[in-house]
């Protein structure tokens, strides 16, 4: 039947290939799973995570750093770095070249300000101021002619018997200015017989006899001619010459003879003037002074008169600058024969020698050394500059002392002093620093191009109140310091809470590079902490 067949499947063996019996199994599976999923969290907690959590609460509590605020004696000091250089240097270099004759001294020595360094040969130099010494001659004698020129001048002492200018004239070259005559001792010439003549010397007395008035004056000779003149009848004479002090009457009209002993002269002669002269205008002008007058007396190179006008003045103006033209070449020949010997501009050490004696000195020998003959230090100080802050700058003074330190000379200090403080300073990305100059003191075995740290004592503040400088906060309107509540230790006093730390406000004092003052807020004994970030591992996976 067609319902049977349909009930078919309702066999015994149906059951197990039907899905009705399946679901309840599967779900028993999973529940067992679950639970132990469970159990094995709850181990992992309990084994790996709550351990990780206290250490991480330890961690924290150990990245914070404490310290007692205790009384310490404090010094205030600003810190800089430089490098030792001598107190001065000087590079020697050359202005000529040339070879070398001399060189006396060596690398080492210590040399004078004004020794002798090199000696370079210079004959070409000398030439040229011989030269130009000839020039200056030249142009003095031009200046000369041209100042007597415009000032005419008595060539002799006496007496002016005339002038033939007056102030104003218009005058020409070789026009004449004035007599001038000598009266005061009169010469007289006598022909003696030229073998008494041969008797007479220079010095010997004479009496002089004055025709018409037959007065005798008192005469001396002067001169005894050597050579013999034919006089009347063939008679051999000779001239000998007199002076004779003029009482006044004399003239150069008078005449007179002459007695030397019992010697009589064989013809007389008559009396000249011990001077007589006309001076002339050696250039042309106006007559703008007149300094003498008639009877006025006159010695040799008195100025009688001075020249004006624009020809007299142009020519002692060109005579000027022909001889100031000449001394400046002359001065320059001169400079230039000095840079053929180099002395010590200073006096120090010589640490580079370059030349020696037969070297030739050239362009491109000056160049294979630096440009440089020698180098010399003066080490008679030590110095360096430092770099400081412009928040610093202010807190320096010249004579403060500095402490000295170097990693070239190990476990060594020296001490120093201020010597200068600049106000040119120099601004890098917003920040300006100034240049000081510090005196090294007791430079010891620090030598030129060592590095040096370096601290300038500001002030000596003595014991006072403080903290670390790190422990000060200042992010708010006033300072504060972290203190340990009661909640933030433990019964040891360990830090166990850090976010339990109460915030202390302080008012600070001065500091130096480690501690700062603390005026109140603090007492001491009182502990502060701050996190240290170099070794909280929180804060370097931050950052």
């Amino acid at each position: 039947m067609e319902t049977a067949q349909m009930t078919q499947p309702q066999s015994p063996q149906a059951p197990q290939e039907g899905p009705v019996f399946q679901a309840p199994k599967k779900k028993r599976k999973w529940l067992k799973r679950l639970i132990i999923l469970l159990a094995v969290l709850a181990v992992l907690f309990f084994v790996v995570i709550r351990p990780m959590l206290g250490a991480g609460q330890a961690m924290m509590s150990m990245a914070y750093l404490n310290q007692e605020a205790q009384v310490r004696d404090m010094t205030v000091s600003v810190s800089s770095t430089g490098t030792v250089t001598p107190i001065d240097s000087y590079k020697v270099t050359a202005l000529v070249t040339g070879e070398v004759l001399s060189a006396p001294f060596e690398e080492g020595e210590q040399v004078e300000k004004g020794a002798l360094l090199y000696q370079i040969e210079a004959n070409d130099a000398q030439t040229a101021v011989a030269q130009a010494e000839l020039a200056v001659r030249q142009a003095q004698l031009s200046y000369q002619n041209a100042s007597d020129s415009i000032n005419p001048s008595a060539s002799g002492s006496g007496v002016v018997q005339r002038l033939y200018v007056k102030q104003g004239d218009m005058i020409s070259a070789g026009s004449p200015i004035a007599d001038i005559g000598d009266t005061s001792t009169m010469t007289l010439t006598a022909a003696f017989h030229s073998a008494d003549a041969k008797n007479l010397y220079i010095g010997q007395q004479a009496l002089v006899t004055v025709d018409g008035t037959l007065e005798t004056l008192t005469g001396t000779i002067e001169s005894v001619s050597g050579a013999d003149e034919v006089g009347p009848g063939g008679a051999l004479l000779r001239q000998v010459k007199l002076r004779v002090s003029n009482p006044g009457a004399l003239t150069a009209s008078t005449s007179a003879t002459v007695t030397v002993g019992d010697i009589d002269c064989a013809a007389g002669g008559v009396f000249e003037p011990n001077l007589q002269q006309t001076i002339v205008s050696m250039a042309g002008g106006e007559v703008a002074a007149l300094h003498v007058s008639v009877g006025s007396r006159v010695s040799y190179g008195t100025v009688l008169a001075t020249l004006g006008g624009t020809s007299a003045g142009s020519t002692l103006e060109n005579a000027a600058i022909a001889l100031e033209n000449a001394q400046l070449s002359l001065q320059r020949a001169q400079d230039a024969m000095d840079n053929y010997q180099i002395t010590a501009p200073i006096s120090g050490t010589v640490i580079e020698k370059n030349f020696k004696a037969g070297d030739t000195i050239e362009n491109a020998s000056l160049t294979a050394a630096g440009g440089n003959l020698a180098v010399i230090y003066d080490m008679s100080t030590l110095t360096f500059e430092m770099r400081i802050d412009e928040l610093d700058i202010n807190k320096i003074q010249v004579g403060q002392e500095v402490t000295i330190t170097s990693d070239a000379v190990e476990g060594a200090s020296f001490s120093g002093v201020v010597d200068k403080v600049s106000i040119n300073g120099t601004t890098v990305s917003g920040r300006t620093t100034y240049p000081i100059t510090v005196n090294i003191l007791d430079p010891g075995e620090l030598k030129p191009g060592m590095n040096v740290s370096a601290d300038v004592i500001v002030e000596r503040v003595g014991e006072v109140l403080s903290v670390p400088v790190e422990a000060v906060n200042r992010g708010s309107e006033r300072p504060y310091v972290l203190v340990a509540g009661a909640k933030a230790v433990d019964k040891d006093g360990n830090l166990t809470d850090p976010t339990a730390l109460e915030r202390r406000e302080v008012t600070l004092g001065r500091n130096d590079e480690s501690y700062i003052e603390i005026l109140d807020g603090l007492e001491a004994g009182e502990k502060v902490y701050w996190l240290n970030e170099v070794s909280n591992p929180f804060a370097m996976m931050m950052g």
